[in-house]
């Protein structure tokens, strides 16, 4: 699945795989790819604007760890990230209810 293709969705995706533990840019890519059985593999040209942008936001809150002797940022959820993830959900579960009225079956 192409970038374009989870565009306006990206943050939630990112958000909700955090929300399970804090995990480093590449642990990001990672759960997303397994989540979504290998379907959403992003390029980090897209994956690390988008984190720098959710703690900005004040969506997301990171730190660095040093492990194994190399420098890496971990980020993780702040409250108004679980507060966006649970209105994005929400919004997505509506939207998704209109399209399977429509698309689906006649």
């Amino acid at each position: 699945m192409k970038a374009d293709a989870l565009r306006g969705n990206l943050d939630a995706l990112i958000l909700a795989v955090v929300r399970d533990r804090p995990l480093h840019g590449y642990g990001v890519s990672e759960a997303l790819h397994a989540r979504s059985d290998g379907a959403v593999d992003l390029p980090t040209g897209t994956l690390y604007p988008a984190l720098r942008r959710l703690e900005r936001l004040g969506y997301l809150r990171s730190s660095w760890d040093t492990v194994g002797g190399r420098k890496r940022r971990t980020y993780e959820i702040t409250r108004d990230g679980k507060g966006y993830l649970a209105a994005q959900q929400q919004a997505w579960s509506e939207m998704s209810s209109v399209m399977n009225a429509i698309l689906g079956p006649a």
